[in-house]
Order: structure tokens, then C-alpha cells, then sequence
């Protein structure tokens, strides 16, 4: 997969977000140096999102996670988002990895986004669902997170709308 540096970003905060080693970002993008915003990095062991049918958008106004195969609108799950908008990130992010019973309030699932600390996941309360409640991670009842893991793979594009 390719990343395009954004402002402020370095190859540590990059091998964070996509939970990446630093040796196989150099190794990937041979005689990378000093970075600058634009540039493209290959981004080792995720499948091109422009190669994915799927793509999640997510509305935390609305608390609203939409799923489209190929543009066309194929579900709709409530969800539950941070306790101000501003505690869920906006923007395009991409699932990085996948970790099943993660324990504590993250039910059965935890789907890792490319912004380290942030994911979709399961819950341990589902009174909490259709609510400003989280830390800033997207809650999905855990029936659904599981449905929707079984779909999309590590690499589908989630774009989060305020």
C-alpha cells in the first residue's frame, strides 16, 4: 500500500500508525530520507485500498457506520463515537490489523486503524451504542463488528466525516 506523507509526519509516527517496523519501512522504500509532505512510502504488507471494493464511512454526528461495496450502499450499523466530536479524528484512514477478544470494553473485536490508539470495535456495554461516549474509538455492537470483519479486509479505507 502506498502512503502519502502528511505534514508533521515522520517514518516513526508512520511505522506507528500502521503498526510497521521500522526496518521494513526502509527496507521497503530503499534511501528514504528526509521526508516531505506529498511524498509517496510504500507501506509493506497491506493490500492497495484502491484494489478493495469496500470502503466504511463513518458519521459521528449521525453515529452512523456505512458500508459500500463497489459505491453502492450496502448497510448501515449504529455505532457509538468519542464523548465530543472532536474526540473521534476526522479524515481517510485505512484497517491495519485485526485482534479478536482484546479484552476489556472492546468486545469481541478490535479492528486497528491507521491512526495509532484509534479502531472499530465490539463492546462490552451495548446500552452505550447510538451514544457520545467513548474515547474517541468507533463501538459497534459486537454482532456486527464481527459481521462486518468477516467483509472487509486489513487495507479497506474508512473515511470519518464529523
Amino acid at each position: 500500500m502506498i502512503h502519502t506523507v502528511r505534514s508533521g509526519e515522520t517514518l516513526g509516527i508512520i511505522s506507528a500508525n500502521y503498526r510497521v517496523s521500522l526496518q521494513r519501512l526502509y527496507t521497503a522504500n530503499p534511501g528514504v530520507g528526509h521526508l516531505h509532505v506529498g511524498q509517496k512510502i510504500q507501506i509493506p504488507g497491506l493490500q492497495e485500498p484502491s484494489t478493495i471494493p469496500y470502503i466504511i464511512q463513518i458519521s459521528v454526528g449521525k453515529r452512523k457506520l456505512s458500508l459500500f461495496h463497489n459505491g453502492r450502499l450496502m448497510k448501515i450499523y449504529p455505532i457509538a463515537v468519542g464523548k465530543m466530536l472532536t474526540n473521534t479524528p476526522t479524515g481517510d484512514f485505512v484497517i491495519v490489523n485485526r485482534q479478536f477478544n482484546p479484552g476489556g470494553p472492546f468486545g469481541v473485536l478490535w479492528l486497528s486503524l491507521s491512526k495509532q490508539g484509534y479502531g472499530i470495535h465490539g463492546t462490552n456495554n451495548p446500552s452505550s451504542i447510538g451514544k457520545a461516549v467513548s474515547h474517541g474509538c468507533v463501538r459497534m455492537y459486537n454482532r456486527d463488528v464481527l459481521q462486518l470483519a468477516e467483509i472487509v479486509p486489513n487495507g479497506t479505507s474508512v473515511s470519518i466525516l464529523p
